[in-house]
């Protein structure tokens, strides 16, 4: 070391004093939070699993709906977007890096960086939320988030037993132990493992899971038909009044979602039978008032105000905060209390609430993921009983959900945001909505828009 060069011990000592001496010492500045523009959205249609998209991959049908903003906003400029963050909750090994082929399948520029995200139904929204947060840090100007999911092309599992033997055979040291550990195989082990939609802990399905939920906090069947059919007709009157025009890209053939039932009526779905909860009393769940197994893709466009004002983009609303909760669905559902596996929300919008100084009758728009009917009527009551205001149904759900859309997993979230970001974009002045998405494994994710 050079003897001109002061030690890093005397360095340290130098600053103690100028510390001392009571001269001010430099701190690091704190980066600027900066508000997040939700720009736009596009979606596939959904459609039935086993339908339509019978034959299409989760990133087939997420490079559809990246392409269409891309088409939209001009996206296919080099370095315009500065990342995709999207996820699928049904992947195959294929889709270990789905985000990142569905940039280098689509018009995105390739030099764009992508990862995945999964926390099942709320997968959508979580990608948002860690989109914005980089947004909002300066980090990057603009993003894309979402998210696919194919219930028709869901990944089948080696069986267990095969597989060890299969790795078993991988070790052999010599040809004749491979072949005694390949003769163990029988044809019972060659039937694959098939996704359940049931949770690990409990070996219940989540309708099953809602009906426990539904009896806990009595909803009743007629309101939860009720509630089923008027998401269907909002979602009709919507498409008839042309408000999906740029949200929803043609894709195989489909141009609205293929559940949508226009002629729903409460008559007609009391007329189906329960499907969940059978083993109970007076079950009151259906096909009718339950999501049906979907297929789709859903993306959003966010950016830094600057950045859509540069390209002469006005923002459809902000991302302004959001909160995600957990509950022990296994010791509270199971054992017939209120923490059910879908109950999330019922703690996460209370606590952002608080946080952000607002109640429920400071939301002009509320988007409820109606993952079942049940679920929903619980949730708004779990919030009641926790000191909120009644939800305004006029206020809820105005363009449809999830009954009538469908639920593909992971695309669920951006649908939603892109939804209610166009809804509130359409009113006159100041206006706020609130986003509530429950997910399996007890969790919630929600959110709060702003058009200001």
């Amino acid at each position: 070391m050079s003897t001109s060069e002061p030690s890093r011990a005397s360095r340290r000592v130098s600053h103690l004093k100028v510390a001392e001496s009571g001269a001010p010492v430099p701190r690091p500045e704190l980066p600027r939070i900066r508000r997040v523009a939700i720009v736009g959205g596009t979606r596939t249609p959904f459609a039935r699993s086993d339908g339509p998209y019978a034959t299409a991959s989760n990133q087939e049908m997420l490079t559809a709906a990246v392409n269409g903003l891309a088409n939209r906003y001009a996206l296919d400029v080099p370095g315009v977007v500065g990342e995709l963050v999207a996820g699928a909750v049904l992947k195959h090994s294929r889709d270990f890096n789905l985000a990142r082929e569905t940039v280098l399948g689509s018009k995105l520029d390739a030099r764009t960086p992508a990862y995945d995200i999964q926390q099942a139904c709320g997968t959508g929204l979580q990608a948002v939320i860690a989109a914005a947060n980089k947004i909002a840090l300066g980090q990057t100007e603009s993003a894309i988030a979402g998210g696919a999911d194919t219930a028709s092309d869901a990944p089948l599992g080696v069986n267990d037993r095969l597989r060890r033997i299969l790795l078993e055979a991988r070790r052999a040291k010599s040809t004749g132990d491979r072949v005694k550990a390949l003769a163990q195989i029988r044809p019972s082990h060659l039937i694959p493992d098939i996704p359940r939609n049931a949770e690990p802990r409990t070996g219940l399905s989540m309708g099953e899971h809602a009906a426990v939920t539904a009896r806990a906090w009595g909803v009743e069947r007629e309101a939860q038909d009720e509630l089923a059919a008027t998401s269907h007709q909002r979602l009709a009157a919507a498409y008839e009044r042309g408000f999906f025009g740029d949200l929803v890209v043609p894709f195989r053939d489909l141009a609205r979602d293929q559940n949508l039932r226009p002629d729903s009526t409460v008559g007609k779905l009391a007329a189906l039978k329960p499907v969940f909860g059978t083993d109970g009393p007076a079950p009151t769940m259906t096909a009718g008032n339950s999501t049906p197994l979907t297929d789709g893709a859903a993306v959003v466009l966010l950016a830094s105000e600057e950045w859509a004002e540069a390209r002469g983009l006005e923002p459809l609303a902000y991302l302004t905060a959001y909160e995600t909760a957990a509950v022990d669905f296994v010791r509270g559902d199971v054992a017939g209390g209120e923490d059910g596996l879908l109950m999330a929300p019922a703690y996460a919008v209370p606590r952002m609430l608080e946080r952000t100084g607002l109640g429920i009758e400071d939301f002009d728009l509320f988007e409820i993921h109606e993952a079942f009917a049940s679920q929903v009527l619980a949730t708004l009551a779990a919030w009641e009983k926790q000191g909120l205001a009644p939800v305004d149904r006029d206020r809820l759900n105005v363009a449809g959900s999830s009954l009538a859309t469908g639920h593909p997993f992971a695309a669920t979230g951006a649908r939603i945001v892109a939804t209610l970001a166009k809804l509130l974009a359409e009113r006159e002045g100041p206006a706020r909505g609130l986003i509530s998405i429950c997910a399996a494994g007890g969790q919630g994710v929600t959110a709060i828009l702003e058009r200001t």
